[in-house]
């Protein structure tokens, strides 16, 4: 007697959308590269556009025709298009989509630096000093975001940081004291911020915008009251030094960058390397994502959820107020009022920009940082392009990563809600 074999049922995999990631990132550039190619290209003069070593138009390190160096360029935005559009070289994704707007900014610059010279090290130098609290600022975003606080307050820390640094540095006479300072004023705040958005469960955008308002009037008020009226004796901290590595230092372009810069400088790029592996690949890291995706499951297994929550707020506090220590101990020399002029929430932007990582939020603040140091390069040259249009690039760029155009930007699922132990 013979039995009949009964196959089971096969699951069939549903097939992949056609406008994934890539291939909206691949549109992108081909598009933006085939406008460089045509626009920058036609817009070009035909002279010579000099990339210096030195400050003057010596010394060059690359010299390329400026009408076919925007083409070229353009062209090779489209080629890097082309090849994410095609779904080619899937795993290289991210560095096809960094050449591609890499060539598409030597495209602009082409066309911008056609008949003149742009210098590498100041450029770069400058880029990097103006994202340096940027960076900061985010990384204090992304301890506070991953682990479920949303951190507004960022502007209030740098705020309370470069007051602290000038004040306490200015009478202990000494930059060290200053940077600890700093520190500690952007503790305050975030340790305010911590108890009433964990402890009482006010809603944290909005005592993020009242800390920004407090730590700008209490600023404003003893800067009239104390500092204006002495400033030889409470405003006047002295500045940080520049220490330079033989040999490193020699290292064109970023050699004077990297290795002839201030002890900031160093932190901010180490605390990226320390934050990236920390998260990933640590037990507080584990933690921390767990608390900031699900923080229900996180108590179930034993993690003290509102305990690591004040921890790592306040370890933003610490970072955030270095970042106010650059504004006084390194730009200026002194405070005065408001002088952060709302670059907390540019942090906050680059932070959401690189999706609530740290090499992501790192990258997003040189790119403000560079349109910055841009926008004041082609107001020397007397570009036509409005140094207001280059200033408003990464708030457009933020707003299209945040819609969704060019792939998702998702924050943790426990972002911003107050967890009620069961």
């Amino acid at each position: 007697m013979s039995t009949a074999t009964v196959q089971e049922p096969t699951e069939v995999a549903a097939p992949e959308p056609f406008w994934t990631r890539q291939r909206r990132l691949g549109l992108a550039l081909i598009l933006i590269g085939g406008l460089a190619a045509g626009v920058f290209g036609a817009l070009a003069p035909s002279e010579t556009a000099r990339f210096t070593l030195s400050e003057d138009a010596e010394g060059a390190a690359l010299s390329i025709n400026g009408q076919f160096g925007a083409v070229l360029f353009g062209l090779m935005t489209v080629a890097a298009g082309g090849v994410l559009f095609a779904g080619l070289l899937k795993r290289w994704s991210n560095a096809l989509l960094s050449v591609g707007i890499l060539t598409f900014v030597l495209s602009f610059l082409c066309w911008q630096v056609a008949g003149e010279f742009m210098p590498l090290v100041d450029t770069t130098d400058g880029t990097l000093q103006l994202a340096l609290p940027l960076i900061l600022g985010a990384l204090a975003g992304v301890l506070g975001e991953r682990s479920g606080v949303v951190n507004v307050a960022i502007e209030g820390q740098f705020l309370m940081g470069a007051f602290g640094g000038a004040l306490i540095g200015t009478m202990a006479g000494s930059v060290w004291a200053g940077l600890i300072s700093a520190a500690i004023g952007g503790v305050i705040i975030a340790a305010i911020l911590a108890v009433l958005s964990i402890r009482y469960l006010v809603d944290q955008t909005v005592v993020g915008m009242v800390l920004n308002l407090f730590a700008l009037g209490i600023t404003g008020f003893l800067y009239e009251r104390l500092m204006q009226p002495d400033a030889q004796t409470y405003n006047t901290p002295p500045q940080m030094p520049e220490w330079r590595i033989p040999g490193l230092a020699d290292i064109p372009v970023i050699g004077p960058v990297l290795f002839e810069a201030n002890l900031l400088v160093w932190i901010a790029l180490a605390l990226v390397v320390v934050i990236h592996f920390g998260l990933n690949r640590t037990r507080w890291g584990l933690r921390t994502r767990a608390v900031g995706e699900h923080p229900t499951a996180a108590d179930t297994v034993g993690i003290r959820v509102r305990g690591l929550r004040y921890l790592n707020v306040l370890l933003g506090g610490v970072v955030a107020g270095l970042g106010g220590a650059y504004f006084t101990l390194v730009a200026t020399g002194s405070f005065t009022k408001n002088m952060t002029a709302g670059a907390g929430f540019i942090a906050l932007a680059a932070l959401i920009f690189g999706r609530f990582t740290p090499v992501g939020a790192f990258g997003a603040a040189l790119f403000f940082g560079f349109a910055q140091k841009l926008a004041t390069y082609l107001g020397a040259i007397d570009s036509p392009v409005p140094s207001q249009f280059l200033n408003m690039l990464p708030y457009l760029a933020t707003l299209i990563a945040v819609a969704g155009l060019v792939g998702r930007v998702r924050a943790p699922a426990a972002d911003g809600v107050p967890y009620i132990k069961g």
